[in-house]
């Protein structure tokens, strides 16, 4: 899958999560079950919307891509590690370990889509 186009699918995935429970945390709520911190799922959306803005904003250079790339691979490391210990541990819904998945899918193209490492030219003497 070409960078850009990544870079915007995952972005786009971001930005409409972090809305999702910002627009009708009662249909949220429904899926992932009632939360007790609200402002922290409000925290988390917000901070998602911003991840997902800068993926859809990404231009197509080398620059551009790596940090699009780091963005989504530390963002989706950090969701799938939150769903499965916590998912897992009963302390969230088990939902979140469908969320997991999705995530470990980000992390999988996005190291599919990495270029091959540049080799660095040798001095001679």
């Amino acid at each position: 899958m070409d960078g850009i186009l990544l870079a915007r699918l995952h972005g786009l995935a971001n930005a409409v999560g972090g809305l999702w429970p910002l627009v009708h945390l009662s249909s949220f709520e429904a899926v992932l079950g009632p939360k007790t911190d609200r402002w922290l799922v409000k925290t988390v959306s917000g901070l998602l919307i911003v991840n997902g803005l800068t993926q859809l904003t990404a231009k197509p250079t080398a620059e551009s891509l790596a940090q699009a790339r780091r963005l989504g691979l530390g963002t989706a490391a950090t969701l799938a590690a939150i769903d499965l210990i916590y998912a897992s541990s009963g302390r969230i819904s088990r939902m979140y370990l469908l969320d997991a998945v999705f995530e470990t899918g980000w992390i999988l193209a996005w190291i599919r889509r990495t270029p091959p490492a540049r080799q660095e030219p040798r001095n001679r003497p």
